[in-house]
C-alpha cells in the first residue's frame, strides 16, 4: 500500500475511477477510518495504552483490483480535503445506474355493508 500526500491521493483516485470506467466492471472501494499515528499495536501491559491523541488523524484508503494507495489527513487540513474529495467523487458518479423501485401490486378496497 502506498501512502500518499493528500493532493496526490486524490490525483491517483481519480485515475482509479477513469480505470475502473475503462477496463471494464471493476470497482473503487474506499474506506475512511479514525487513526492513532500507530503502525504497530502497543504491548496489553503498557502504560501508554490510554493516552489521548495531541492531534486526531483520519485514514483514507483507496482500492482497485491489486493496486491499493491510502493518505492521512491532519485535522487541520480536514475542510480543504473535504471539498477536493467531494469534487472527485461528484466528478466521477455520472455512470451510476438509477435503481429500480419495486411494484406493489394495488389491493382493491371492497366495501362491505
Amino acid at each position: 500500500m502506498t501512502l500518499l500526500d493528500n493532493d496526490h491521493f486524490l490525483v491517483e483516485l481519480n485515475k482509479f475511477f477513469q480505470n475502473s470506467r475503462l477496463d471494464g466492471p471493476k470497482s473503487v472501494s474506499i474506506t475512511m477510518k479514525k487513526y492513532n499515528g500507530r503502525t504497530k499495536p502497543l504491548p496489553r501491559n503498557s502504560a501508554d495504552l490510554h493516552k489521548i491523541p495531541q492531534e486526531h488523524l483520519c485514514l483514507f484508503r483507496a482500492k482497485l483490483g491489486n493496486d491499493k494507495i491510502s493518505t492521512v489527513v491532519h485535522a487541520k487540513e480536514v475542510n480543504k480535503f473535504q471539498l477536493a474529495y467531494a469534487a472527485v467523487l461528484k466528478s466521477n458518479m455520472d455512470s451510476l445506474k438509477k435503481r429500480e423501485k419495486e411494484k406493489k401490486p394495488r389491493s382493491s378496497k371492497t366495501t362491505a355493508q
